[in-house]
C-alpha cells in the first residue's frame, strides 16, 4: 500500500507519516500537486520516522531535482517523458513511470524499468485489463503499482494479481483528514487497508 498524499501544510508531513506507520504503512508518496509538496517531502524524509518517503507527480527534470534535494527515496510519474527520465538517471532517483498499455510497458522494460505505475487503473479497464496486460510480461519480473480509482472496495482485487507489488491511492490519507489533523482516523484507515492487503 502506497498512499498518494496531498499536503497543504508541510508541518503535517511528520505526524501524518507517523500515523500511517502506526497503521502498518511505511512507504508514502507525497505528491508535488500542492505548493507544500516539496517542503512536505523534505520534512518527512528528514524526520527519520522509519518510513520510506517518495515524491509523486514528477513531471519535469526540475521536479526530479526538487525531489532529490528534498531527500525523496523514489519518484512516481503519471506517465513518461525522455527528459525527465534522463534526469532521474543522472540524479540517481529511482523513478516509477506511468503506463497504460502493452507498448508503454515494453518501452519501459527496454529502458530498464522493473516497476511501473498502471495509471489511471480503473479508467483503463481495472483489474481485468491489468490481469491481461501482465500475462505477456510475467517472465520479465516486471511489477505494477496500479493507481487511479483504486480504493478500499477494490484494492484487494488488484493485490491478488501476482504482478502487483502495491497499490496507490488517496483513500488511506484523504486530504481533508490531513488538513484537519485527524491522524487517529488515518491510522485506523491504514490498519484497515493493511488488513485488506494481507487478505488479498
Amino acid at each position: 500500500m502506497v498512499p498518494v498524499i496531498e499536503i497543504d501544510d508541510p508541518d503535517d508531513a511528520v505526524p501524518l507519516t507517523r500515523a500511517l506507520a502506526a497503521g502498518g504503512i511505511t512507504i508514502v508518496e507525497i505528491t508535488f500537486r500542492t505548493p507544500a509538496g516539496v517542503a512536505a517531502v523534505r520534512a518527512a524524509a528528514a524526520a527519520a520516522t522509519g518510513s520510506v518517503v517518495g515524491a509523486g507527480t514528477i513531471l519535469t527534470p526540475a521536479d526530479v531535482d526538487a525531489a532529490v534535494e528534498a531527500g525523496a527515496a523514489f519518484g512516481v510519474s503519471p506517465g513518461w517523458d525522455p527528459l525527465t527520465a534522463s534526469r532521474a538517471v543522472e540524479r540517481g532517483l529511482p523513478l516509477i513511470p506511468g503506463v497504460t498499455g502493452a507498448s508503454d510497458i515494453q518501452q519501459r522494460l527496454a529502458e530498464g524499468h522493473r516497476t511501473v505505475k498502471f495509471f489511471p487503473a480503473e479508467a483503463n479497464g481495472g483489474v481485468s485489463a491489468l490481469a491481461q496486460l501482465t500475462a505477456p510480461f510475467a517472465h520479465t519480473g516486471l511489477v505494477f503499482m496500479p493507481t487511479g480509482g483504486v480504493g478500499a472496495g477494490n484494492a484487494a482485487d488488484y493485490l491478488s494479481l501476482p504482478a502487483v507489488a502495491a497499490v496507490g491511492g488517496s483513500w488511506v490519507a484523504p486530504r481533508a483528514l490531513v488538513r484537519d489533523g485527524d491522524f487517529t482516523t488515518i491510522t485506523e484507515l491504514a490498519r484497515a487497508a493493511t488488513a485488506a492487503g494481507a487478505q488479498g
